[in-house]
C-alpha cells in the first residue's frame, strides 16, 4: 500500500497528526500494535457511569486540545469541572485544601496561605522568604525539586512540587525537568526574580483567561468521545489497529512492514509512537538515533475506579480530589473523585472514586494483582474518605510504560533528536516522549508535525 504519509502510532499524537495530514487532502495510513485507538485516553460506560481510565481532562491555559473539539463539533459536549473547585493535599492522615488563588499551589495571596494548615509555621515562614531568595543567572536545566527547594524550602518540596507537580507525570521530582516540564516557573523567576511576586501580578490576567470554568474542561461522554471523533474525521478504513511495526526499510520513500506480514510504503514517516517504540524501530535503521529516543524513561501506573453508594462515604467530596506526598507513605498517589468533578459521570445516589497507584514511587505496582490494588486503595481511601461498606463495582486499568518522563537534560536531548533528523528528510516524531507530556501540547505539537510535513512534501514535489 502506497501513502504520502505513513504514521506510526494512534494515541492522541498520531491521530492529531493524521487528522492534520487529511484535512490538507495528505493520504496517509495509521499503524498501531494496539487493538484500539488511543492510547492512554480511553473511557467507558458501567450501569450509567462514565470511568475514565486514564487522563480524564483538557487544560483550559493550553487550548490547542479544546480548539481540536471545537473544530470536530464537540463544543457542546465540552464541560467543565462541578464547583467547588478544591483540590486538597493529605498531610498527617488528613485532607487539607490548596490555599485559595494559588498557582500549582504557589500562593498568590497572603490571606489563604496564612490560614492554610497544610505547612507548618517554619514552613510558611520559609516560602514567604521565597522574594529574597536571588534569582539563578545561569542557563543550567535543574530538577522541579532542586528548583521549589531552592526558592521556597523542603518542606514546599515535600508538600506541593513532589505530590502535585512531580505527581502530574508520576514522576520523580528530583529527576523531572524544570525546563522542559514548567518552563513558565524558570521564565517568572528570570523576569520578576521571585515566584510570588510574579504569579501575584499575573493573577488577574490568569483568572481573565480562565474566566468562571476552572481550569479543566472534559467532555460528556469521557475523552474517548474525542478519539472517535478523530477516527472519523481520518476516516476508520485508514486507521489498523493490531499492526505492529516491526520493521523499517528505505529512505525515502519509507518502507514499514508489519509483524503479520504486510508491507507499507510513504514519502513521509511519523513516528508518533512511545519512545522506547520509536527507538526498537530504528536500531537497525539508525543506532544512533534510537540510542537518543531509548534514552527517555517511562514510569508504569494502575488506576482503580471504585463505585459506592453515596451514603457510605462521610466525606463532603466537595472538590476535584486530592494527592498524596511521598512522605505520606499512604501506598497511592492520589485519589480523585469523579462524581464531584464532571457532571453526568454517575447518578447523584453514587460516590465514583478512583485512585492512582505506581510511578517512580512505586514502580513495581503493577506486578501486583487487582485484587491487592484494590486493597491498597481502600485502605488509603477510608480513613480519609470515612467509607462504610464495599464498593459496588471495581475496576483496575494498567498502564504499562506510559508515563514519559521529561527529566533533567530533555531538551539537550530533543535538540540532538532533531540534529539527527536533520539527516534522514521525510522523517518525523511527535508523542509525548519528545515535546510535549499533557494531552494539550500533544495535539498542539502532533498538529504542527502535520503541517510540518505537508509543507515536506510540497516542497518534494515542487522540486523532483
Amino acid at each position: 500500500m502506497r501513502v504520502d504519509t505513513i504514521v506510526v502510532g494512534a494515541g492522541i499524537a498520531g491521530l492529531a497528526a493524521a487528522y492534520e495530514l487529511s484535512r490538507r487532502q495528505t493520504s496517509v495510513v495509521v499503524l498501531d500494535a494496539a487493538s484500539r485507538t488511543g492510547g492512554v485516553i480511553f473511557s467507558e460506560e458501567i450501569d450509567g457511569i462514565t470511568i475514565d481510565a486514564g487522563p480524564d481532562s483538557l487544560l483550559i491555559q493550553k487550548p490547542a486540545a479544546i480548539d481540536l473539539c471545537k473544530e470536530l463539533g464537540l463544543g457542546e459536549r465540552l464541560v467543565v469541572t462541578k464547583p467547588p473547585r478544591l483540590a486538597f493535599v493529605q498531610r498527617k492522615g488528613r485532607l487539607h485544601a490548596l490555599p485559595a488563588a494559588s498557582v500549582l499551589g504557589i500562593p498568590t495571596r497572603v490571606g489563604p496561605f496564612v490560614r492554610t494548615r497544610l505547612f507548618s509555621i517554619a514552613g510558611k515562614l520559609r516560602m514567604g522568604a521565597e522574594i529574597f531568595v536571588p534569582k539563578r543567572t545561569d542557563d543550567e536545566d535543574e530538577s522541579i525539586g532542586a528548583f521549589i527547594t531552592r526558592r521556597f524550602g523542603r518542606e514546599a518540596t515535600d508538600y506541593l512540587a513532589e505530590p502535585l507537580l512531580a505527581g502530574i507525570h508520576a514522576g520523580d521530582v528530583d529527576r523531572l525537568s524544570l525546563q522542559s516540564l514548567f518552563p513558565r516557573f524558570r521564565k517568572v523567576e528570570q523576569e520578576y526574580g521571585s515566584l510570588l511576586r510574579g504569579f501575584r501580578r499575573q493573577a488577574a490576567d490568569d483568572a481573565r483567561k480562565r474566566g468562571t470554568d476552572g481550569a479543566f474542561k472534559s467532555l460528556h461522554g469521557g475523552l474517548t468521545t474525542l478519539v472517535r471523533a478523530l477516527e472519523g474525521a481520518i476516516g476508520r478504513e485508514k486507521i489498523l489497529t493490531g499492526s505492529s511495526a516491526a520493521a523499517l526499510d528505505g529512505r525515502g520513500p519509507f518502507c514499514v512492514r508489519t509483524a503479520d506480514g504486510r508491507t507499507f510504503e510513504g514519502r513521509a514517516i511519523v513516528l508518533a509512537a512511545p519512545a522506547y517504540q520509536t527507538a526498537a524501530l530504528l536500531r537497525d535503521w539508525d543506532p544512533a538515533l534510537a540510542e537518543l529516543c531509548a534514552g527517555v524513561r517511562y514510569t508504569s501506573i494502575a488506576t482503580v475506579a471504585l463505585a459506592f453508594p453515596r451514603s457510605a462515604v462521610s466525606h463532603p467530596l466537595n472538590g476535584s480530589g486530592f494527592v498524596v506526598p511521598r512522605v505520606e507513605r499512604s501506598g497511592i498517589l492520589a485519589g480523585s473523585w469523579l462524581s464531584s468533578k464532571w457532571p453526568d459521570r454517575a447518578p447523584e445516589d453514587v460516590a465514583l472514586l478512583r485512585t492512582f497507584i505506581g510511578g517512580a514511587r512505586d514502580p513495581d505496582a503493577l506486578s501486583r494483582s487487582d485484587d491487592d490494588l484494590r486493597t491498597l486503595s481502600l485502605n488509603a481511601l477510608r480513613p480519609l474518605l470515612g467509607i462504610s461498606g464495599e464498593p459496588r463495582f471495581t475496576r483496575v486499568y494498567r498502564w504499562d510504560r506510559a508515563n514519559a518522563q521529561h527529566e533533567v537534560g530533555h531538551l539537550a536531548r530533543m535538540q540532538a533528536i532533531d540534529r539527527a533528523l536533520t539527516a534522514h528528510a521525510g522523517m518525523f516524531v511527535t508523542g509525548s516522549g519528545f515535546r510535549g507530556v499533557g494531552i494539550p501540547d500533544c495535539v498542539d505539537d502532533a498538529r504542527r508535525t502535520g503541517r510540518q510535513v505537508v509543507h515536506w512534501l510540497a516542497n518534494t514535489s515542487a522540486t523532483g
